[in-house]
């Protein structure tokens, strides 16, 4: 029996813990810790959905929790601030960079770089870019692989299980604050800790709501992308994907910033549900065995709101403004979207839609800020391709990305309640793997201090 009373007590087993755990350990021989998550062991993660089949876990589901979180489902680090979250202006741009070669270095240690790191960037690309008003995002990337990533972790959590503890299959019930610390109630029994440290991700985040409610504490900030979804020709992109399978492109404007997102070449797009709504999503053309003929991609434009709750709302009247109860998306030729026309139909049009929607006029039901990014983005496009885009080109109204709400946190990741500190995705400033990562980093050389 493993004593109960720990200095530092780590909730979530994923990415942004690891490495959090991992830092400690070098940084201080004598610290106590404890770490706590409610899916199983790297070895004991297994789910159907992974050979295709699906998923018959109990309980919440081995692909998405456990020892190493997500980190095991597809091993991609891309190490970069220009996408996958904001801990560069949390912590410093400069800062998180380091923190990112940090990490990649020890995965190297445990055995990453028995695959080779590449880098997106494409200076000429870049170059002409610039001069048409849009940057393309590049990003140094250590894309593991499934299989790789979990012997990597694997590896780590055998030099971790020497010197902390693990209660995997743990469900914290309550926390509750005392003068020496934390009290946690869970399933497998109770447990004291001085700090807490709470990592568990998105996966995690209606319980997390529930456990900071209790303490007082409660999230605000809130961050919603919401843009029109773009089918266009195959090969109208041909001259700046033909190096890189995905080009990020921005456009950035003082009223707003535009980026593309979700690039699928050869890809479908098909119908997403998500809180009651629905959306055109795309489908990466390796998912369907017959490709097609065009490409899509979303242009999103990130909006930030005081609540959760008017996010939603924002979202809940535009998207179910066009739904109309019936799941409609709206969809509208570009040659029409420029002389401000509805669309009638899309019988002869050269760019056949894999998804069906209604013609209708895209500009009239989505607010004139998403319409105005697009129109922008797509002169800049012109110009950066030297040709203009086909008249035929579909665009469908709307698609969106929903962020988690932020709980405010200090320059460490402290929360307002003393000693209780969020890492990784669930501090709403890391949307990715590595950033999540050196989140762990960080906060791991400020309490090893």
């Amino acid at each position: 029996m493993h004593s109960n009373h720990y200095d530092i007590t780590i909730i979530g087993a994923g990415v942004s813990s690891i490495f959090l755990a991992y830092t400690l350990i070098k940084n201080n021989k004598h610290v106590s810790i404890h770490m706590i998550d409610l899916g199983k062991k790297l070895s004991e993660r297994t789910c159907d959905i992974d050979d295709g089949g699906v998923c018959t876990c109990e309980g919440m589901c081995s692909k998405y929790i456990g020892f190493a979180g997500l980190g095991k489902s597809e091993g991609k680090f891309n190490y970069t601030n220009d996408f996958g979250g904001e801990l560069g202006r949390k912590i410093g741009d400069q800062a998180t960079l380091d923190l990112m070669k940090e990490v990649d270095a020890i995965l190297c240690e445990f055995g990453g770089d028995f695959t080779t790191s590449y880098c997106t960037k494409n200076e000429s690309l870049s170059n002409r870019a610039r001069m048409a008003d849009l940057k393309v995002l590049s990003t140094e990337v250590r894309h593991l692989g499934t299989r790789l990533a979990s012997e990597v972790f694997h590896k780590m959590y055998e030099v971790l299980k020497n010197r902390i503890t693990f209660s995997f299959e743990t469900l914290v019930e309550t926390i509750s604050k005392h003068d020496s610390g934390f009290h946690l109630k869970s399933n497998s029994g109770d447990f004291h800790t001085e700090k807490l440290v709470i990592g568990t991700g998105m996966s995690g985040s209606t319980w997390l709501k529930e456990q900071a409610a209790s303490l007082g504490l409660f999230p605000g900030k809130t961050r919603l992308d919401m843009g029109i979804r773009v089918e266009m020709k195959g090969d109208q992109l041909q001259m700046i994907l033909q190096d890189t399978f995905e080009t990020k492109l921005r456009i950035e404007r003082d009223s707003f910033s535009a980026t593309t997102y979700c690039m699928n070449p050869q890809g479908r797009i098909i119908r997403k549900h998500q809180h009651g709504l629905v959306m055109p999503d795309g489908q990466n053309a390796r998912e369907k065995d017959t490709p097609s003929e065009n490409l899509n991609f979303s242009l999103f434009v990130p909006h930030y709101f005081q609540s959760y709750d008017e996010a939603m709302g924002y979202a809940v009247d535009i998207i179910g403004g066009i739904n109309q109860g019936q799941g409609r998306i709206v969809v509208q030729r570009l040659e029409d979207f420029k002389r401000r026309r509805h669309t009638e139909s899309l019988e002869g049009n050269l760019i056949g839609p894999s998804l069906e929607a209604e013609c209708g006029n895209v500009r009239f039901e989505v607010p004139e800020l998403y319409g105005m990014a697009l129109e922008e983005f797509l002169t800049s496009l012109e110009k950066l391709l030297g040709e203009p885009i086909h008249p035929d080109t579909l665009l469908y109204g709307v698609d969106a990305k929903f962020h988690e709400p932020k709980f405010s946190t200090d320059p460490h990741f402290e929360t307002a309640l003393p000693n209780l500190f969020l890492i990784g995705d669930c501090s709403g400033e890391t949307h990715s793997l590595s950033q999540a990562a050196a989140s762990g980093i960080y906060l791991g050389n400020y309490l090893g201090e």
